[in-house]
């Protein structure tokens, strides 16, 4: 039986929590493998809306174990606030396991975070200040705190002090702020430690087990392909991988089993924070994408930065990550329209280019070549099969097909469970 990534494939927020409730009632295990509570992944279910920052969003499937990979950053103040707010609104699920290699986010990664993107003015990245980027950074030094740590706690004393020794030289001697106390950090920590320690577990050897066993797993990750440290818009990134190499190295899982990677597009482009966006629209039809679309920040309510769909950014996610097929999300928003573009190129410094740019000068001089397509009036909302869409509305979505070269399997007609439209198992 497969495992399955779903991954972004264009700047976050494509709607990758729709496509994993819809697959869930068929998983087994739902495993999120990258990022933190830096992103947010909402699901509508019964016309009610549940937004998730840390928790992976098949939590609300009854029939799926949740884990939680050693490739995330965890607050555990977060996910104790969601858990219990899910249980506030009489929502009865199962406590995700977690892996006990993931990596603690601590209040000195927050303080950290705010600061100094604080400082970098002009040159900020636009983090969320919740402490991701110092925590990974924590990682690939050395001297970050795992999960596993609050199983001892004076190793966890130890190792808050030896993390904090230069922290609170800088704080102190550049940002002229107080020292953090360790003493004071470790008892945060282990404030949750009994309430998490049942839930520990070793994330690859479980979910290898479960494969053997013949059990599904999906694999779900954070943000997106243009967010990648490697892959992405550098350096206007999130601080992990949440390509779908990431979920390899994310849960201990390796290459050989995984059986399918879905790739998740809207089918128009939006952005929040800095960096590059050659198709964004800085005009009244950005507007108004934004507005029929609902395009607020899941996690920091920030109005996304809307756009038309630009192809060469997903195709080379696609081809990056493998995808065998894509779920397209968000169609419905564009009902209305008389046309709608589609960037199928770039005008960079007088020349024509087809794919992608290379180079961060090329991406930022990147101009979009559009081809216009005719728009379709009709409200899609209630339709369950592709025939059944509007010619027009149908030749967009074969258009994109062939642009971003990987079948469309999936459609999403709104932002309801039910609403998707099905052309291939994805199971």
């Amino acid at each position: 039986m497969p495992g399955i990534i779903v991954v972004g494939t264009q700047w976050g927020d494509e709607g990758k929590g729709k496509a994993v409730d819809a697959l869930g009632e068929k998983v087994d295990l739902v495993v999120r493998y990258s990022g933190g509570n830096n992103a947010g992944h909402t699901v509508v279910v019964g016309g009610e809306k549940f937004i998730m920052h840390l928790l992976p969003a098949g939590i609300l499937n009854r029939n799926a174990t949740t884990v939680i990979g050693n490739g995330v950053v965890v607050d555990l103040d977060v996910l104790y606030h969601e858990l219990d707010g899910l249980a506030a609104r009489g929502e009865v699920v199962s406590h995700p396991l977690v892996s006990a290699n993931a990596h603690l986010i601590t209040s000195y990664h927050q303080t950290l975070d705010k600061v100094t993107e604080r400082f970098a003015g002009k040159k900020r990245i636009g983090t969320t200040g919740r402490g991701i980027g110092p925590t990974y950074s924590d990682k690939v030094n050395r001297v970050g705190i795992r999960v596993a740590d609050l199983l001892d706690p004076e190793l966890l004393h130890d190792k808050v002090v030896a993390s904090l020794e230069q922290k609170n030289q800088i704080l102190v001697k550049i940002f002229n702020r107080r020292e953090i106390n360790a003493d004071l950090v470790t008892e945060q920590l282990l404030g949750h430690a009994d309430r998490i320690r049942p839930y520990i577990v070793d994330c690859g050897r479980l979910l290898n087990d479960e494969l053997d066993k013949g059990k599904v797993v999906l694999f779900e990750g954070a943000q997106a392909h243009h967010l990648d440290v490697d892959h992405g818009t550098y350096p206007f990134v999130t601080s992990s991988n949440p390509t779908a190499g990431g979920a390899c190295t994310g849960t201990g899982v390796g290459p050989t089993r995984i059986d399918r990677v879905i790739g998740v597009v809207k089918a128009y482009t939006t952005r929040v924070g800095e960096g590059p966006f050659p198709t964004e629209l800085l005009d009244a039809d950005g507007e108004r994408l934004r507005a029929d679309g609902g395009e607020f920040g899941a996690t920091t309510g920030r109005p996304r930065r809307c756009g038309w769909f630009d192809a060469p950014v997903v195709e080379v996610a696609n081809r990056v990550n493998g995808c065998t097929d894509v779920f397209l999300t968000k169609l419905d928003v564009l009902s209305g329209w008389d046309e709608i573009p589609v960037c199928v190129g770039y005008q960079i410094n007088g020349r024509r280019s087809d794919v992608y740019p290379m180079t961060q000068s090329e991406v930022q001089a990147a101009k979009p070549i559009y081809q216009m397509m005719p728009g379709w009036k009709q409200d899609i909302t209630a339709v369950r099969r592709f025939d059944r869409l509007p010619a027009n509305c149908q030749a967009y979505v074969k258009r994109l097909e062939e642009l971003i070269r990987c079948r469309i399997s999936g459609i999403g007609v709104g932002p309801g469970r039910e609403q998707a439209i099905m052309l291939n198992e994805l199971v």
